[in-house]
């Protein structure tokens, strides 16, 4: 904790922090979405932002990449501080973050969109970070952050880990102590395919890596969405010891 923060907090009190992602100005809370046909699919992309073949209502967020107004896959209920597959929940005081990544996952059960929910791998008392187009939870001074988690509900899973090494979905899964595997996502049941990159994966979904910037979609039941590109670009800054938040971002 710097000496500069130390001051900070006497100034304002106990309950003062230090804002991990920096202030960002006020985002429009409306968004336009441009949509295009991929040739003959009868799929929908949307330039510069997201798409759905019949696209919900949506706003940018806090991050600068939209939120769809639907129905959350399930709770984050987050693990509660223990080490899960050998990551760990860092307090604010001891989080040093030296590879920082975003992907995007998207959810569609039997055909319909479903999102993640914000909070994933932030454990309670989050830190609630309130703008104009959305909540941002964070780590506090009473919690801890795993090193996968989500900050709002868009589907942007942040890897910020203190070094590079490979993650799957299955880990952000176990941290969000939801199930995952070949028939079944969260508390759906169904058969379970997933794209990444727009390339259809065979096996276990549990072993689809966290590439940088990688665009992952999650079908579970009938009828299998066909894969719909996320463009996006997340704002704001990258958090305390970051060093490579830059990274993957193409």
């Amino acid at each position: 904790m710097s000496l500069l923060y130390k001051w900070k907090r006497k100034q304002m009190g106990a309950g003062a922090r230090r804002p991990r992602h920096g202030i960002w100005k006020s985002i429009a809370t409306t968004s336009l979405v441009v949509l295009a046909s991929i040739g003959g699919t009868g799929a929908l992309w949307a330039v510069g932002t997201a798409s759905a073949g019949t696209t919900p209502t949506s706003h940018k967020g806090p991050e600068g990449v939209l939120i769809y107004n639907v129905p959350n896959l399930a709770p984050a209920t987050t693990r509660d501080g223990q080490t899960v597959d050998g990551i760990s929940c860092r307090k604010q005081s001891n989080e040093t973050v030296k590879y920082h990544v975003h992907v995007h996952v998207a959810v569609y059960v039997k055909g319909k969109m479903e999102r993640l929910p914000a909070g994933i791998g932030i454990t309670k008392p989050r830190l609630d970070e309130k703008y104009s187009n959305g909540h941002f939870y964070d780590v506090g001074l009473y919690n801890c952050l795993y090193w996968l988690h989500t900050h709002v509900a868009d589907g942007i899973v942040h890897v910020e880990s203190p070094g590079p090494r490979s993650f799957t979905l299955g880990e952000f899964f176990d941290i969000w102590n939801q199930t995952l595997g070949p028939g079944q996502v969260g508390p759906v049941k169904g058969k379970v395919v997933v794209f990444e990159n727009g390339k259809r994966l065979d096996g276990n979904p549990r072993l689809t890596p966290l590439l940088a910037h990688a665009d992952i979609q999650i079908d579970v039941g009938n009828p299998v969405k066909p894969f719909q590109k996320f463009r996006f670009k997340v704002t704001g800054g990258c958090g305390a010891g970051t060093t490579s938040c830059a990274l993957g971002k193409k």
